[in-house]
């Protein structure tokens, strides 16, 4: 009969930056990418933003695939149902760690930033990191992650700015996916900002800008 074991090991991450000095920035961005994405392609979705206003981070999650067949493009994810919460665990730790890295001062806007898988992702970082405190979050185009304790959920979210983006012709989210996080955070009593562009499953530029120049 054959037994699982684990242990840990080192791993070499990788991520992604637009900037030019985290220290000098008016705000720091983490932005998570969506399933089967890569960071250095995600992170363009935010290189046209002031390089001395807004200083990005784009983390990229471990598993590393080919989109079709054995070659070709290729993807990341943060987790699948295998093994999935080893693999939360590892991801909650490296995200810990990466901004442990960064020199950010109390004075300087933080704001997390998920996309598709990328908002599951960015909600048990806030809910389950020991350094994931950030003055705004933004769900884009992605859905709750159903296992986090209510209360862990709430927490994380009670003191800080939530704001839900969709796009109104994203095929990945109908309008049952919308009502189920809607309903998700008014059960956990948080007060999310939607937001609602004309579009599909992508960051474009002028909703971008948009809501920045909203929040």
């Amino acid at each position: 009969m054959s037994k699982k074991k684990t242990f840990t090991i080192q791993k070499t991450a990788r991520y992604f930056v637009h900037g030019e000095d985290i220290t000098k920035a008016r705000r720091v961005w983490f932005v998570l990418h969506g399933y089967g994405q890569l960071a250095p392609y995600f992170i363009r979705s935010f290189e046209h933003l002031d390089p001395n206003e807004n200083f990005i981070i784009a983390p990229e999650g471990f598993h590393r695939f080919y989109l079709n067949g054995f070659s070709g493009r290729v993807g990341a994810s943060w987790m699948t149902k295998e093994e999935r919460l080893d693999d939360i665990d590892d991801y909650i730790k490296y995200l810990d760690d990466l901004r442990d890295q960064q020199t950010i001062s109390p004075n300087q806007e933080t704001i997390l930033l998920g996309f598709s898988q990328g908002v599951a992702t960015s909600m048990r970082w806030l809910a389950l990191g020991n350094h994931s405190n950030f003055d705004k979050t933004i769900f884009w185009a992605g859905s709750m992650p159903q296992d986090l304790k209510p209360e862990d959920a709430k927490n994380a979210l009670d003191e800080i700015a939530v704001h839900c983006v969709v796009g109104n012709s994203d095929p990945f989210l109908t309008e049952e996916n919308i009502e189920r996080v809607k309903t998700h955070l008014n059960q956990l009593q948080i007060k999310a900002i939607w937001h609602e562009y004309e579009g599909d499953h992508r960051i474009p530029r002028e909703p971008l800008n948009n809501l920045i120049s909203k929040i």
